[in-house]
């Protein structure tokens, strides 16, 4: 069962054949493309191909990400296919791995640390926006296999934010510097759950750094 396939699919920035780079951004509980797109606006980056699926419902799992997983299926395996069919069309048009960064917000941001982990290759970065891996309390992730060599992860979080525990973020870290990736974790005093200022000024440095970096 796969709810989120054949969901409308939203297109921002550059054409998908000249763009140098693309970004996969990936909404929120009851979100949009449309809303998640407002980062992408944010950052100022036009010459950037924008890919924003949108969730069956506008949420793509009942649930918060740190119940049992299988309470939040068949949704998480849905989502997390839909992210590899994106990644799989880029591929297939010619835009390697390294040059396709991952961003999300909320269950977005989950989402995209999840698949990163599930499906390691050398992405341009995973951008989790208020996320973290998706797993009850105690889970170990020692399942997880290949590796995030020199891939940019930043993880940006609230530390009191609602949704996201401090304690799930730093478990993610580890997990992205134990698989090899290059992490950025930065914690904000009493902020919203929001998308802030410095966090989209650290995501438009990893833009510019892969679009501009070779082929």
């Amino acid at each position: 069962m796969q709810p989120h396939s054949g969901n409308a699919i939203v297109y921002a920035g550059a054409d998908l054949g000249s763009a140098p780079a693309a970004m996969i951004l990936v909404h929120g509980r009851n979100g949009s493309p449309e809303g998640i797109l407002s980062v992408f606006d944010r950052l100022d980056r036009p010459q950037l191909a924008a890919i924003a699926p949108a969730a069956n419902g506008g949420t793509w799992y009942p649930h918060n990400f740190m119940v049992p997983r299988e309470q939040n299926e068949p949704g998480v395996t849905s989502a997390l296919f839909v992210l590899e069919s994106l990644v799989t069309d880029l591929r297939e048009r010619g835009l390697p791995s390294h040059k396709i960064i991952l961003t999300g917000f909320s269950q977005g941001g989950c989402l995209s640390a999840e698949f990163a982990v599930r499906h390691p290759r050398k992405y341009g970065g995973v951008m989790a926006l208020s996320g973290g891996l998706i797993g009850a309390p105690g889970t170990s992730w020692n399942d997880l296999h290949g590796s995030l060599a020199g891939v940019r992860v930043f993880l940006g979080c609230s530390d009191v934010d609602p949704y996201i525990p401090v304690g799930r973020v730093l478990e993610s870290e580890a997990v992205f510097r134990k698989m090899g990736a290059t992490v950025e974790r930065r914690l904000y005093e009493g902020m919203a759950h929001i998308v802030n200022d410095d966090e989209i000024e650290f995501v438009r440095g990893v833009v510019d750094d892969v679009v501009a970096s070779p082929q």
